[in-house]
């Protein structure tokens, strides 16, 4: 039997490297994070070859002296937790691995200066061995160079992937912490090219579209609730402006990134109904609770959390995402398509083929003549009149049975009939259901679940909030449980497959929101069923009574997937076609 003994100090912090610095980005979290603590006004980052041959992060903040430099390169040694209370963690980092982890799989040199009249000191560390310790000339704060990362580590070295690819994380990584500090100054230069830039000082909402999307300035709503000590900020993109990956959800607790599956979950319940299944929401949300309700010390490199109350936190997010949306509801983030106004301009060469096609029976608009010319000319009178006072305007016409076009103050709209009217139909069969508890369908014969144990004792505690959604489930024995009604939307419905998927959710997410989700969407498709069909005739006056109902209607902006229901052209866009600006 092998001899149980002490591991040298340079192995161990090359274990604890495994876990803190996976690639170039990790080692630029923790350099950048430490930054921030150290109160910088300023942070500056350069790279090479995507951080895999360097990485220089520089700072203004209250930088160190010579003992203090030595002490920070030891395992455990940090100036963050000044009165030992792990429960209240208010900085960033406070473990003290950093930068001793780093230099045992890289060559690191620690250069910094604690205020204008300190001493400026340097010291370098190859790989676990010091082997540099002297003066140094620079300014008050600190400047760390990390080169030729696990080098010596060939078995981790193979495991990185490209330059460009480890590029592209670290450029992640500082957009994520400069979204939580818009106070501090940000920079990036990769292979001497700048490549990122934001000022100190910015507003976070400027800071978010700037590190995002632009578009998120015109095509987003500001975010914020406040509820029991808790508060939530920030800003979330229109379901019309949506992205075909998740990659582009930014959630912060306490000012920290994180990649949290309660935050996702409540996130995608939020935006339930207004985006298709394979689109997501573009947004940055900011989640700020005080220190004893959150524990940050789950994960070596800090990235999740986890929270007293989970079930407070989804519903605070989930309802204050809603309410944000619903302020922003009418909206639609599409404008006429870049490619649709260029075939605009084109029509001069198709133009004497356009002509002969509308001069023949049958044109397009001709078989709307009949009902437009059918309405009284007092209405038609009356409409014409009240084009201002709407903010969807008053309908024209109708194209291809399907799209409405309607006269506002500011310009033309189209208006997608079966889409709105989509989303009409919903928002009315949701609030025909508030307060009122989801009737149920009785099974003739209960069905037996069999489930995991512990699956069994999620779902039991959690039958009384299933009840009130109309699933009637109880113990049966200590692996299986009996489903005695089913919600009535849901009544040709698997109940053993239906019972699992909320078991699973029970388990992720430690809420049964699932269930809530599947009913939402039996409503969508009620709603898509009892719309207005494209292709069906309308008159004037129930083309403006759409209108009007538009206007008054809850997240009428985009449909029940996530497609706009309007696009607007405004008067100086009409003007561009024509070549008259």
């Amino acid at each position: 039997m092998a001899v149980i003994r002490r591991l040298p100090e340079v192995l161990i912090n090359r274990i604890a490297a495994g876990e803190v610095v996976e690639r170039p980005a990790s080692a630029l979290k923790e350099l950048v994070e430490n930054a921030i603590d150290a109160g910088a006004a300023h942070i500056a980052v350069q790279l090479a070859a995507g951080g895999l041959d360097g990485i220089d992060v520089r700072d203004d903040g209250c930088g160190m002296d010579r003992a203090e430099i030595a002490l920070a390169l030891e395992r455990h040694a940090t100036s963050k937790l000044p009165d030992d209370d792990i429960a209240a963690i208010a900085t960033l980092g406070f473990r003290g691995e950093a930068l001793p982890s780093i230099a045992s799989v890289a060559r690191m040199t620690v250069e910094s200066r604690a205020g204008p009249a300190g001493e400026g000191w340097r010291r370098v560390v190859d790989h676990g061995v010091p082997v540099e310790d002297g003066p140094a000339g620079i300014p008050a704060g600190t400047r760390i160079r990390v080169e030729s990362l696990f080098a010596r580590v060939p078995a981790r070295r193979k495991f990185l992937r490209s330059a460009r690819a480890e590029y592209a994380a670290c450029l992640d990584v500082v957009r994520r912490l400069a979204m939580a500090r818009p106070t501090i100054g940000f920079s990036v230069e990769h292979e001497g090219r700048r490549v990122l830039s934001v000022p100190a000082g910015e507003d976070a909402a400027c800071r978010v579209a700037t590190l995002v999307a632009r578009e998120l300035a015109e095509d987003g709503v500001v975010v914020e609730a406040a509820r029991e000590g808790a508060r939530l900020h920030g800003v979330a993109g229109l379901p019309t402006f949506s992205r075909g990956v998740g990659d582009h959800q930014f959630l912060f607790v306490n000012g920290r990134p994180v990649k949290d599956r309660l935050l996702i979950g409540a996130v995608r319940g939020a935006y339930a109904g207004l985006l298709a299944r394979d689109r997501h929401a573009v947004l940055a949300l900011f989640l700020d609770l005080p220190a004893s309700e959150v524990d940050v010390n789950v994960h070596p490199a800090k990235t999740e959390v986890r929270f007293r109350d989970p079930a407070f936190v989804r519903g605070f997010l989930l309802g204050g995402l809603r309410h944000a949306l619903a302020g922003g509801s009418a909206r639609t983030a599409q404008s006429p398509a870049a490619g649709a106004m260029g075939l605009w301009r084109a029509e001069r060469a198709v133009l004497p083929a356009l002509l002969r096609e509308t001069a023949a029976p049958g044109a397009l608009w001709r078989g709307q003549e009949a009902s437009l010319s059918a309405e009284p000319a007092a209405r038609a009178e009356a409409a014409e009149a009240a084009a201002g006072d709407h903010p969807l305007g008053v309908a024209r016409g109708q194209v291809a049975g399907t799209y409405i076009v309607a006269e506002a103050a500011d310009g033309l709209v189209l208006v997608d009939q079966h889409a709105a009217h989509e989303r009409i139909t919903l928002e009315r069969l949701r609030a025909a259901g508030e307060g009122v508890a989801p009737s149920s369908q009785a099974l003739l014969l209960p069905e037996v679940v069999e489930l995991a144990e512990a699956e069994c004792d999620r779902l039991e505690a959690a039958s009384a909030g299933l009840l009130r959604l109309g699933l009637a489930i109880e113990r049966f024995g200590p692996a299986a449980m009996l489903v005695r009604a089913v919600p009535a939307l849901l009544a040709r419905a698997d109940a053993a497959a239906l019972l699992r998927d909320i078991a699973d959710d029970l388990a992720q997410h430690g809420e049964a929101l699932l269930l809530g989700e599947r009913l939402d969407h039996m409503l969508a498709t009620m709603a898509c069923h009892g719309s207005v069909r494209a292709g069906r005739v309308l008159s004037v006056a129930e083309m403006n009574a759409l209108l009007r109902e538009m206007e008054r209607t809850p997240r009428s902006g985009q449909c029940n997937h996530g497609r706009p229901t309007w696009v607007k052209l405004a008067h100086g866009d009409i003007e561009k076609l024509f070549g008259r600006r």
